[in-house]
């Protein structure tokens, strides 16, 4: 399966648990019938149909149950887990793309009264306790899995986003999104096991909850094996 198929049945988990429990509700209702048939026959070839149907009742919600199974695995183990690499050598659709447009008034007035904050070193766009990150640190090198660690605290908050993308291209792949605010807690896992070496960038992007962002925090590093 790949991993593009893997990101959008996580990203529709609610539709596919919906969709799945409508038919085993309707299979619960075959199971029922049939039961009752079988209870009911009075006659072999009777009782012999009545228990097929049976069988492939429970056949049937068996499977809806080990698809429910997988869309839980697939959604909260693997998703959040997938190595972005196959995304860096052609352009592709950014399911949570940030919208254009004019900030609102509480992002604006944010913007304003911290756009003389000092960044980190290395970094940019990066606001001090409102947005950064700082782990990894910028120029750092890092293998495997990395937790990346920062704060996400601005006002009118919606969700935050975290991208990565190899230096000196504009192909930025999303790694993971929360609607969680943060204070120097961990923002989520980057696997780079699959990336060749070389020189990346990290971008932080907060979300109002009307869609419109701030300038991202990029933070440069290396990946090394």
């Amino acid at each position: 399966m790949s991993a593009e198929i893997i990101r959008s049945l996580a990203k529709a988990e609610t539709l596919v648990y919906i969709v799945l429990a409508a038919l085993m509700l309707y299979t619960l209702r075959n199971l029922w019938r049939a039961w009752r048939e079988t209870r009911g026959a009075v006659f072999v070839l009777e009782r012999e149909v009545a228990m097929r149907k049976l069988t492939s009742s429970i056949t049937a919600l068996v499977f809806l149950i080990a698809l429910a199974f997988v869309e839980f695995v697939l959604a909260t183990f693997i998703a959040p887990a997938l190595p972005a690499a196959s995304l860096f050598s052609t352009p592709t659709v950014n399911l949570l793309v940030v919208p254009t447009g004019t900030l609102s008034p509480e992002f604006a007035t944010a913007f304003a009264q911290t756009a003389q904050a000092p960044s980190l070193a290395g970094t940019s766009g990066c606001i001090p306790g409102q947005m950064v990150i700082t782990s990894p640190q910028a120029g750092a090198e890092i293998t495997g899995q990395v937790e990346l660690i920062g704060t996400v605290n601005t006002p009118n908050f919606g969700f935050y986003k975290y991208e990565v993308s190899l230096e000196g291209t504009q192909v930025w792949s999303t790694v993971r999104a929360e609607p969680t605010l943060k204070n120097n807690e961990p923002l989520g896992v980057w696997d780079t096991t699959e990336l060749a070496p070389g020189n990346y960038l990290i971008r932080l992007i907060v979300v109002d909850n009307e869609g419109n962002s701030l300038e991202p925090c990029i933070v440069p590093v290396k990946v090394v094996k």
